[in-house]
């Protein structure tokens, strides 16, 4: 009797507690079908109004068109007055407004001179030149040979047929490079296809090898036919500010004189701790070195802009240092070298120089950091002369500024916004007086569509020394006493980071990536910028340098912990992490090393080995090759596949079969790892994918969804949801 009742008892309470338990929940298409109209494509369409893009006519006025909710029109503004006349048909325009800008490059494989009568292309591992008029096209070197070619863009991860030059203003001279890889080891990917499979090979240097692609300086005088090459020893296939000598498009780190005579170009060691101001001249090849830096790290000559200066008519130069901590511009005399004067200083970093008025000795440039009390990734528009004297705060609003400057430069338009708070676009005079308010955003549709603002949030560094900077994206319809699950999104740079490293990162977006989507899913969504990314002072980006092997991870877990002591519908006890390159590499890294925190991980595309990226970017930001103790090197102590046997979450590896960024062998290493230790992971690999994964990303995207939702959430996704059938 008494055993019978014991067993009821024990039944009775154990459909107590399976009746107490909450019923996962099944994700619907309708529900996905709500968290795809987060994205871009469709949120963009429910905002009116929302910035400017200027084009400027012959006459001084400008035009510029914008959605409205009853369809585009047209606006034609004369800056004198800030008279706006819109229109509804682009008809209406004045005719000079039917032609277009004219560009640096004609097709993607030439280079147009400034006079728009000439181009520069690359055949045969030599650069030649043809007449946009009548077609007639000639060589200009003829020595040019396999893998030692003239102009040539194909070291590394990127590997184009454009060619890398830097016209002279008066198009009479062209300032390019023998590129040198004749030793330089390749690199293999082979494409998925039927029959026998085809091979991609290219010159592809890794960290740590002996020989790397260099560079041997000419310049070439299109009027005597001669190619003049420049007396000094060959460079390393380097530029002060990113990977390449072709940074935006255009042979980094070179400015003409005026008149063509003299070219000054600035050489960067391969360990990039050293940048050397040479002048060049173009008629004889003699260089002059000018002024040399040599930091402990790695020396960069700006943010998001090559901010050194050649002014030869002032017998001067500017040069961009983080000498005092913060990056700033100092004045120099071009004959000698000597500091003149600082331009600029304090607590804040210079960005782009934008525009310099020689005339009246002013430079315009974007700087963060100086406003007290504001986000300090917030750019705004300064002015100060070349003595030092004078600084002025042109846009003084509490935003982000995106600044576009007429021809003339007696104007230029302003558009200003928040990561929360929509664009406001306003014309000013170049003193920074206000003109006209061009447009307002309204996002009265996008509100209504069921869209919240993130929200801007600021936390401690895990070890307190700095206030870090990010936005946290929560489910539209919380309900309360309910715990959410949290996704950290992450991008360690240290080139770049979390939010982005575009000047409009900390501007108005309405999506940011798929952050809004999977917070409609119900996922607390968390960005930080962290530790060792840019655009602060020097000790707050070289704090990782030598390893990046903690990719900022201890800062996002205190920002998350701190976060959940504020909002307590934060779970810390369900945490994932996901991230593309850099990205994806962090995201690995917190999954070993961090495998009590981060609960489920997304890794996709990550350069989880340095030993096996390319040389420049990797040489950056750990510096060279150094041995060790029991003949490991610095790079061994990175590779993430090391820790692959403390994995304890789920984890999705994914990457791209044809990824020549990022080669997939960086992913294979994980997973081999992974196998030998007997760990559990998920492989997802796109065959002829790219490092972006191209057509593939909305699959990908989805994928991403369903494991955090599978496995973060403890819920249902439904079954093989497609991305990009929505209609408005």
């Amino acid at each position: 009797m008494t055993k019978i009742f014991f067993t009821g008892f024990l039944l009775s309470a154990l459909q107590i507690s399976v009746a107490a338990q909450p019923t996962p929940k099944v994700f619907t298409s309708e529900d996905y079908a709500f968290a795809e109209k987060q994205l871009g494509t469709h949120t963009n369409k429910l905002i009116y109004r929302s910035g400017v893009s200027p084009q400027w006519l012959p006459d001084g006025r400008m035009w510029y068109s914008t959605n409205t909710a009853t369809g585009q029109v047209w606006v034609v503004v004369d800056p004198t007055t800030g008279k706006k006349t819109e229109l509804s048909d682009r008809s209406a325009l004045p005719k000079e407004a039917a032609g277009s800008r004219t560009g640096r490059w004609g097709s993607r494989t030439e280079a147009i001179s400034p006079d728009g009568k000439k181009a520069v292309f690359i055949k045969d591992w030599n650069l030649w030149i043809k007449d946009l008029s009548s077609g007639k096209e000639r060589a200009l070197t003829t020595d040019g040979t396999t893998y030692f070619g003239y102009a040539t863009d194909n070291a590394g991860w990127t590997h184009s047929d454009r060619p890398v030059v830097k016209w002279s203003p008066d198009s009479k001279k062209i300032a390019t490079f023998q590129q040198d890889e004749r030793l330089v080891n390749d690199m293999y990917l082979v494409k998925t296809k039927v029959g026998t499979p085809e091979l991609e090979q290219w010159k592809y240097p890794l960290a740590g090898d002996k020989e790397v692609a260099k560079i041997q300086r000419v310049i070439i005088d299109l009027e005597q036919s001669k190619v003049i090459r420049l007396k000094m020893e060959p460079d390393a296939h380097r530029s002060t500010l990113g990977d390449d000598v072709n940074d935006g498009g255009s042979f980094a780190d070179n400015e003409w004189s005026a008149d063509g005579t003299t070219l000054a170009f600035v050489s960067t060691t391969r360990d990039h701790k050293q940048a050397t101001l040479h002048i060049a001249n173009a008629a004889t090849g003699d260089v002059r070195d000018v002024y040399i830096e040599k930091v402990a790290t790695q020396y960069e000559s700006g943010q998001t802009g090559i901010n050194w200066r050649y002014l030869p008519e002032r017998n001067a130069f500017i040069w961009y240092s983080e000498q005092d901590d913060w990056g700033h511009l100092y004045l120099h005399d071009l004959s000698t070298g000597k500091l003149k004067n600082r331009i600029t200083s304090g607590n804040f970093v210079v960005s782009t120089i934008w525009q310099i008025d020689e005339k009246t000795g002013q430079i315009y440039f974007e700087g963060k950091g100086r406003e007290a009390g504001r986000n300090p990734y917030f750019g705004h528009l300064y002015r100060v002369g070349l003595d030092g004297k004078g600084l002025t705060l042109l846009t003084p609003e509490n935003a982000n500024h995106l600044v576009s400057f007429s021809p003339d430069n007696k104007y230029f338009v302003d558009n200003y916004s928040q990561p929360d708070v929509p664009a406001v676009s306003v014309l000013r005079a170049i003193d920074g007086k206000m003109i006209a308010t061009l447009e307002t955003a309204n996002i009265t549709a996008l509100k209504a569509s069921g869209w919240i603002a993130p929200q801007p949030v600021t936390v401690k560094s895990a070890d307190g020394r700095w206030d870090l900077y990010g936005l946290m994206f929560a489910p539209p319809n919380r309900e309360a006493g309910k715990k959410y699950p949290v996704v950290n999104y992450v991008y360690p740079g240290p080139q770049g980071g979390s939010m982005g490293s575009r000047t409009g990162a900390w501007s108005f977006s309405a999506s940011n990536r798929d952050n809004q989507a999977l917070a409609a899913l119900g996922f607390v969504v968390v960005v930080i910028e962290g530790t060792c990314n840019p655009n602060r002072s020097k000790s707050f980006h070289d704090a990782c340098y030598g390893s990046l092997a903690v990719n900022t991870l201890p800062d996002q877990m205190a920002g998350i912990r701190q976060l959940a002591a504020q909002f307590p519908y934060i779970d810390l006890d369900r945490v994932g992490i996901w991230g593309h390159s850099g990205g994806g590499s962090a995201t690995t890294a917190a999954m070993f090393n961090y495998a009590d925190f981060y609960k489920v991980g997304i890794a996709e595309s990550g350069n989880h080995d340095n030993r096996n990226y390319e040389d420049d970017w990797a040489e950056r930001y750990i510096g060279l090759e150094a041995k060790l103790t029991d003949n490991r090197t610095n790079y061994d102590e990175d590779a993430v596949a090391q820790h692959a046997g403390k994995l304890k979450g789920k984890l999705l590896l994914a990457h791209g079969g044809m990824d020549d960024n990022v080669p997939p062998y960086h992913t294979y290493l994980v997973a081999d790892a992974l196998v030998k230790a007997n760990k559990d992971f998920d492989l997802l690999i796109f065959p002829n994918a790219r490092h972006g994964f191209g057509e593939n990303s909305n699959y990908m995207m989805r994928r991403r969804w369903d494991y955090f939702v599978q496995h973060l959430m403890g819920a249902t996704p439904p079954k093989n949801y497609k991305m990009g059938e929505l209609g408005n």
